[in-house]
Formats: structure tokens, C-alpha cells, sequence
């Protein structure tokens, strides 16, 4: 009796983890061409604001296409967030290797995510540190490097990033810190932008810390050097 009570349970949760492989991979098919209305991170902050009482907090997106966004802000998201998006296939081995080395001698936990990475992590999981959310967000960002390919995945990356509290997306960042659309971002303010990445909730754009300006003049150095990126991902 108990012997068929555990198969007929594992039967059942094996149902619902072939279910849930099924619509994930739809998900993934579906969001390489049509716009991404809502992601994991969205509601995960949701119902953080609901279970903390805050009745008011409303999250703030608006899709826009690639060519409608700063080309200055897709420098310098890859500036300060992956210098090697376009050459790795996922993830940055060497970046991963430092990270493990550093971490391991006791000092505050370094991550070493890519875009792509980043991008599985916003879209179709949440935020923290688990060893389940990681290697959920392995599988994901290898099926999205291959389904999507760079430029869908950095024009979904650039329509889903936190950049501020319940600021999600280049759009109403742009429009709620610059009163401007995303398409006219200027060097300066898409460097601001990506400079609070690491931490949006911490690092404030309309509010920036000696450090974020710091780091804005760091990106602004590397944009540079990294050169256009807009030919390099057609």
C-alpha cells in the first residue's frame, strides 16, 4: 500500500515536472519574437511589496524595440555588466574562475554573471543566492543563447532590468529619470544608468552616490575602447 502510494506520487510529480519543461520551453519560443509583458523578478517584487504592505508600489515598463533604445545604453550595459557578451556562448568561464577564487578566500561573494545569464535570472526566475535558482538559470540561459541569439537577448536584457525600484526597463528609466524616451539617452545618462545595475535598490540614479559617479566615468572609459556595438550584432 505504501509502495503504490510513493509511486503514484512520484508518477504525479514527474507529470508536473514534464508540464512544466513543456511551458518553459513555449515561454522561450514565444518570447523570441513577441514582446516580454511581465517577468519572474516583476513578481517577485510584487508580492514583496504586498507582504510588506505597501499598497502603493506599482511597477513601471514599457517594451520598446532595439532600434528605439540608446545605442549608448546598450555600450554601456555591456561596458559595465559583460565586456564579452558577444564572443561567449552564455557564460564567462574566466570571470567564473576568478569569482570561485575569490570567493573561496572568505571575502564578499563576487558573482560573475553574464547578460545572457542576467537575462534568464529577470525573465523566468527570481533574485538570491541558491544553488536550485543557479542551475535553473544554467539550463535557461543555454536555451535562450540558442533560440534567441545576442541581439534578442540584449534587447530583452535592456526591456526587463531593474534600474530602480519597481523601474523595470530603458523606457521607463528614461522616462522617469530624464523625462526623456529611451531613444534619446545621451552618453552620460545611459552610463548613470548602468552604473546602479549592480544594485538598483542600493545605488540610485536620481540620487547617485561618489561611488555610482565613480563608476559612471569607469563605463563611460570602457564604452570607448569597446567601439560600436551596434554593427557588431547585425
Amino acid at each position: 500500500m505504501l509502495k503504490s502510494f510513493w509511486f503514484s506520487l512520484l508518477r504525479r510529480l514527474l507529470s508536473v515536472l514534464r508540464y512544466c519543461v513543456l511551458g518553459l520551453l513555449t515561454l522561450v519560443l514565444l518570447f523570441a519574437y513577441l514582446p516580454v509583458p511581465y517577468t519572474g523578478v516583476m513578481l517577485e517584487r510584487q508580492l514583496d511589496a504586498w507582504l510588506e504592505g505597501k499598497a502603493r508600489y506599482q511597477a513601471r515598463h514599457q517594451w520598446q524595440p532595439l532600434p528605439q533604445i540608446s545605442p549608448h545604453l546598450l555600450q554601456a550595459v555591456v561596458a559595465a555588466e559583460d565586456q564579452k557578451f558577444l564572443q561567449h556562448s552564455g557564460f564567462d568561464l574566466q570571470a567564473i574562475e576568478k569569482a570561485l577564487v575569490y570567493n573561496s578566500k572568505g571575502r564578499k561573494v563576487r558573482g560573475a554573471s553574464t547578460l545572457s545569464q542576467q537575462t534568464a535570472k529577470n525573465v523566468f526566475l527570481w533574485t538570491g543566492r541558491s544553488w536550485l535558482r543557479k542551475g535553473l538559470e544554467t539550463g535557461i540561459t543555454l536555451l535562450i543563447e540558442g533560440a534567441w541569439g545576442k541581439q534578442r537577448i540584449l534587447e530583452v536584457y535592456l526591456n526587463s532590468v531593474e534600474f530602480g525600484p519597481g523601474i523595470y526597463g530603458a523606457e521607463a528609466a528614461a522616462q522617469r529619470f530624464f523625462g526623456i524616451p529611451a531613444q534619446r539617452l545621451s552618453r552620460q545618462q545611459a552610463a548613470l544608468l548602468a552604473a546602479v545595475l549592480p544594485n538598483p535598490h542600493r545605488f540610485l540614479v536620481q540620487a547617485p552616490s561618489p561611488y555610482v559617479r565613480k563608476r559612471q566615468q569607469w563605463i563611460l572609459k570602457q564604452m570607448q575602447q569597446l567601439g560600436p556595438l551596434q554593427r557588431q550584432l547585425h
